[in-house]
């Protein structure tokens, strides 16, 4: 199995997580507390899911709960790029519609910076 690998930068309104490789029962804590410790400036989290090339019922499950952790702070959780068996997953589970899911991160990263400078949420 290819290793989860999570870098990130901070961008106007918030952070941008890119996330390659495979999310699953044995790594899917890593991808929580990463986002818990590079949250921040802003509310806005965007997760770049280009890259990820597989993702189980547990890294699902941490999506859920990052976009609730990202919820309370006012902020909006974003994905972007989700390809292939991530995509599967998040559509087959109705997930794909209660998210905000981005063709690229550069979309995302737009629409959040819009959401800042509004002050209002946009549907994406």
């Amino acid at each position: 199995m290819p290793a989860l690998s999570l870098s990130s930068r901070e961008l106007p309104g918030g952070v941008l997580i890119t996330v390659t490789g495979e999310l699953d029962s044995t790594n899917a804590d890593q991808l929580e507390s990463y986002a818990d410790r590079h949250r921040g400036p802003g509310p806005g989290l965007i997760l770049d899911l280009n890259e990820l090339t597989f993702m189980d019922s547990r890294g699902l499950h941490v999506l859920l709960r990052l976009n609730a952790a990202v919820r309370r702070q006012g902020g909006l959780l974003r994905l972007a790029g989700v390809q292939d068996v991530p995509a599967r997953v998040l559509q087959i589970t109705g997930v794909w519609l209660a998210l905000h899911i981005h063709p690229d991160a550069q979309h995302a990263a737009a629409a959040m910076r819009d959401h800042r400078t509004n002050g209002v949420a946009r549907p994406s």
